[in-house]
């Protein structure tokens, strides 16, 4: 177990609006889809699939931080635990 006290936490961003190719199944944030097909799909098999599904963000998900001294990720759901 580390000894760090966590005292510089870095707020890590919680993710944009995600979509998944209804072929491969990539998942990825919706301002990636720059030529409005699959770049995963177009990649390996030279096919442009237009088709996807939203990805809908879990509801309640906790918020993470990274500490920059030791590079653990934390997350907290807004509960304080008590002793």
């Amino acid at each position: 177990m580390t000894e760090c006290r966590h005292k510089r936490l870095v707020l890590i961003q919680p993710h944009k609006e995600k979509i998944r190719c209804t072929y491969c199944n990539l998942v990825i944030p919706k301002e990636e889809l720059t030529h409005g097909y699959c770049p995963e799909c177009y990649h390996v098999r030279g096919v442009r699939h237009y088709e996807f599904e939203e990805v809908k963000a879990k509801p309640g998900a906790a918020v993470q931080y990274r500490c920059e001294e030791c590079g653990a990720i934390i997350e907290w759901d807004g509960v304080e635990k008590k002793a």
